[in-house]
């Protein structure tokens, strides 16, 4: 059935829960999992939440900064996952367009990532990855909540 699941990442605690749910899928149809994490090319106000935004501030490499953010939540993930997993960074200023091209670039077949569920004004003004995701993958879209 699936050969290789993509699983974007962002740190959260959802998408841990969609990188175990993968993972025993995986294990199950004998698959390959890949994590993925799209990285930022810039700063932008939207991502503050993050301790990269200080590498601006205090006169640090950008690029550097959210390198070794990105390979450490990716790291961590893998290890929740057993460490059976493949990962990949990507930068690229909208998450969802980095998600879709990784997971053609890296011949996927399944995308497996979470959703927070946002709807109402909270929804329209910070978006869903997962239902832009939606909307422009041709692969199959599994949405853990």
């Amino acid at each position: 059935m699936y050969k290789h699941i993509l699983v974007p990442i962002d740190g959260s605690k959802l998408s841990d829960k969609a990188v175990k749910e993968a993972v025993a899928l995986a294990a199950r149809l004998n698959a390959k999992v890949t994590l993925l994490h799209v990285s930022p090319m810039q700063i932008w106000p939207i991502y503050a939440e993050s301790a990269v935004m200080t590498a601006e501030y205090r006169g640090g490499d950008f690029r550097a900064e959210i390198k070794r953010e990105a390979e450490a939540m990716l790291a961590k993930a893998a290890k929740r996952a057993g460490g059976a997993v493949e990962t990949l960074n990507v930068l690229g200023d909208v998450p969802c367009d980095g998600i879709v091209k990784a997971a053609a670039k890296t011949k996927c077949d399944l995308i497996v990532m979470a959703s927070h569920g946002r709807s109402g004004v909270s929804g329209l003004f910070l978006g869903s990855e997962t239902q832009k995701v939606l909307a422009h993958s041709k692969l199959p879209v599994l949405v853990v909540r």
